[in-house]
């Protein structure tokens, strides 16, 4: 395996496509809005994410920096969950919880999270699971055990993971065993890639990330997407929020809980575009001043390893 010294500033911008997708339609009052466009977009935005993060998972450091790097993942998602669990208790949330007990709270926190930090724990068992089968038996074999690591936790005496989130960032550590390079992977260098995904997105039962028509509109979506980029000159703000998405992902929860608060303000306008925009970039500065607080604070050297935001 070749580990990647050069930056692919077309990953940064993925990445901060999906996250910026993944905003927009945790806001409840536009996601109720558009339930077509919502069902879609949750076709491919997290799979692509997870697709991502298995291609740039690094299986050849040292344990210690593995450790490292799993302890930045695990010590955030555990504060955050935590508070997320306590406040489902208490707010009238979709994901509300009746009673809440000791059992209940880390049976949630360790096994089965609820809310938008399922990606982080997802991402923490893959992780782990393919490092520790990476190091019994590099390459493919290695990619098969940790396959079969997979089917095991998704099956119903486990159910810790899913099977088709799981399959994603699978795929996307195969490429990187494969030392495939993700631009020329998808097909993002003619305008025949939005052909295809003109005929799935006309079928909402296609919006499933588990069925061949789901995985079809992950590939197209994201080789779309890169055709955007090859065509586009690409502001730094947009590279710099797909720099630091783990960020977004942590803090994002506070300030979309917040935005619901924008809504009647916004009353006049029957499409939610207006309000879409402004909770958007509200909670993407929100997101990015809380670490930025928590960096020069020292805080996020104690939960994090290290700054959320690099100076």
């Amino acid at each position: 395996m070749v580990t990647t010294t050069k930056r692919n500033l077309g990953i940064d911008y993925l990445k901060c496509v999906l996250i910026i997708l993944m905003v927009m339609f945790h806001l409840v009052y536009f996601g109720d809005k558009y339930p077509y466009l919502k069902n879609l977009v949750y076709t491919f935005h997290m799979p692509g994410f997870l697709l991502l993060s298995g291609y740039l998972a690094n299986v050849r450091k040292p344990a210690k920096d593995f450790l490292r790097t799993l302890r930045g993942l695990a010590v955030p998602y555990l504060l955050m969950e935590a508070c997320y669990i306590v406040m489902a208790s208490i707010l009238p949330i979709r994901e509300h919880i009746d009673q809440l007990t000791v059992t209940l709270f880390f049976e949630r926190l360790l096994l089965h999270p609820i809310g938008p930090y399922w990606f982080i724990h997802t991402l923490i068992v893959c992780e782990t699971c393919y490092y520790c089968m990476n190091r019994l038996k590099p390459g493919i074999a290695g990619i098969v055990l940790t396959g079969t690591i997979f089917y095991l936790l998704a099956s119903p005496h486990f159910n810790i993971l899913s099977f088709d989130n799981a399959m994603y960032f699978l795929a996307g550590a195969t490429l990187r065993s494969l030392n495939a390079d993700i631009d020329k992977v998808f097909f993002s260098r003619s305008p025949l890639v939005f052909v295809p995904l003109i005929f799935l997105f006309s079928n909402p039962e296609n919006f499933n990330r588990g069925s061949i028509e789901g995985i079809l509109i992950v590939y197209f979506t994201l080789s779309a997407f890169l055709y955007i980029y090859r065509l586009v000159k690409v502001p730094d703000q947009m590279l710099f929020i797909g720099r630091h998405t783990y960020a977004i992902l942590l803090f994002s929860p506070i300030f979309t809980l917040l935005a619901k608060y924008f809504v009647p303000l916004f009353a006049f306008d029957s499409t939610a575009i207006l309000f879409l925009v402004i909770a958007v970039a509200f909670v993407i500065t929100g997101s990015f001043t809380v670490a930025r607080l928590l960096d020069l604070c020292g805080v996020s050297r104690l939960i994090y390893g290290k700054n959320f935001l690099n100076p």
